[in-house]
């Protein structure tokens, strides 16, 4: 079908993610034809190297040969198993017992979803039935970060922290709560780490005495707040948020949608600082964006208790059709396999130096008022002013200019609408493609500065 066809259609009749309705209208989509590695070309031929994986989940590149033939293979074999009435699949049982494996030793059972919002959610319903299981069913109370993402289902959406999702969502819920970002470039206490995360402590002890400590049920956090900039705290700062959490007796949910599967170094980053989390929420990296697959883990205490909590015969009233998929499920499988076996967790580690380097020797140009990443997690902050950090006025519109010259120059990574430039590269990524990567931005952010108004906006 031609283009202006497929065009014209899609303005017509297809709604797409966080966009604006009528901006989407008035561009029109971009329409990606085929992808290979760390390349996606489009319709028009035009290749782009993807600087984002996707949207944080492509971490095995494009085009992975194995991950394409284990799919066929299972679809041949057992296209779906539903895991309703006790059926169940080889590869969604062998795939939970391998998560369990690999993840901190507190997760001991697995729940699958479709993607990383319902596995917020899904975490959400399981917390509200253990506590009332556990005869406290005051504890109704959430919190978590500003500028915190936690997906966008109807309850999740709420514990994310960012405006659009909240607007003509009738969100936050009443009972969902923030405490303030542990955003090191802009802290008040300056390059003082201790003390942020001493901070963020105190901020949450303050939060759970103002709700009551009886009425708060979880703090939610991701490890590096990703779709919120990707904000990373100070080392420490995660284990510090989890020791909080067991002295205030809340439970503590780590999200690692967009951190796990070796996007900052080891496969998770509770790895990291031994964090042992009473629940865990995962996607994206569990099958590479292949096939969509979410999960949330959950520990002994709370599945006992959930459990124990009813009548024997009495159900726990949560559950997908998709769940446990064993064509998502086979893919997974694979895909820890070339993790681990296919070396891509050590080229990640191995890369990320070179990526670091990268965004840090761009600190030099005139826009760039911030660098920051944690293996191949990362992000750019501009800004109007270095000395105040100033913003650019939102009326300039800077991220979509960047995100029009990266398209042209054949660049994808995320232009945030705060003008921070987040960055995901695949874990398969070369040395050479951290040098087109940065050799095509640093042409970009040249092209944008050279626009007069641009120019006159800079301090």
């Amino acid at each position: 079908m031609q283009n202006s066809t497929l065009v014209a259609l899609d303005r017509s009749h297809l709604i797409h993610p966080v966009t604006s309705f009528r901006g989407h209208e008035q561009q029109g989509v971009a329409i990606l034809q085929s992808a290979r590695g760390a390349y996606l070309t489009d319709r028009h031929g035009h290749e782009l190297l993807d600087a984002f994986s996707g949207l944080w989940c492509v971490n095995t590149g494009y085009g992975q040969d194995s991950i394409v033939r284990v799919a066929a293979e299972q679809m041949t074999r057992l296209p779906y198993a539903t895991g309703y009435f006790s059926y169940g699949s080889e590869p969604a049982i062998l795939l939970a017992a391998k998560l369990v494996a690999l993840t901190p030793a507190s997760l001991q059972h697995v729940y699958f979803t479709l993607g990383g919002s319902d596995a917020v959610d899904a975490a959400v319903r399981y917390i509200t039935h253990y506590y009332n299981s556990l005869g406290q069913p005051f504890k109704k109370q959430f919190i978590s970060l500003e500028r915190g993402y936690h997906g966008s289902s109807s309850v999740g959406a709420g514990l994310t922290a960012l405006s659009n999702f909240h607007l003509n969502f009738d969100l936050p819920l009443p009972n969902q709560h923030y405490i303030a970002s542990p955003y090191p470039y802009r802290n008040p206490l300056g390059n003082d780490n201790a003390a942020l995360i001493q901070g963020s402590v105190q901020a949450l002890r303050d939060k759970v005495a103002q709700l009551g400590a009886d009425n708060v049920a979880a703090f939610f956090c991701e490890p590096i707040q990703g779709s919120g900039g990707v904000i990373v705290p100070p080392v420490g700062w995660l284990k510090a948020m989890e020791t909080a959490c067991r002295e205030l007796d809340i439970l503590f949910v780590v999200d690692e949608v967009i951190t796990g599967f070796g996007r900052t170094g080891p496969l998770f980053a509770c790895e990291a600082e031994n964090v042992q989390p009473d629940l865990m929420t995962m996607a994206k990296g569990l099958t590479a964006g292949y096939a969509p697959m979410g999960a949330v883990m959950m520990s002994d205490r709370l599945y006992n208790t959930i459990a124990d909590g009813a009548a024997r015969e009495a159900v726990v009233g949560h559950g997908q059709t998709y769940s446990a998929h064993p064509v998502s499920a086979a893919i997974g499988l694979e895909v820890l396999r070339l993790y681990h076996e296919g070396g891509l967790l050590a080229n990640g580690m191995a890369q990320a130096p070179h990526f670091e380097q990268g965004l840090r020797e761009l600190l030099a140009h005139p826009l760039v008022g911030d660098a920051r990443s944690r293996g191949l997690l990362g992000a750019l902050e501009l800004v109007a002013d270095k000395a105040s950090k100033r913003r650019f006025e939102p009326s300039l519109k800077l991220s979509e200019r960047i995100a029009a010259a990266a398209y042209r120059r054949g660049l994808v990574f995320r232009a945030f609408g705060d003008n921070i430039l987040g960055f995901a590269p695949a874990l398969s990524y070369t040395s050479g493609e951290f040098e087109l990567l940065f050799s095509r931005l640093r042409k970009i952010l040249d092209e944008v500065l050279e626009q007069p108004d641009v120019r006159s906006a800079l301090a």
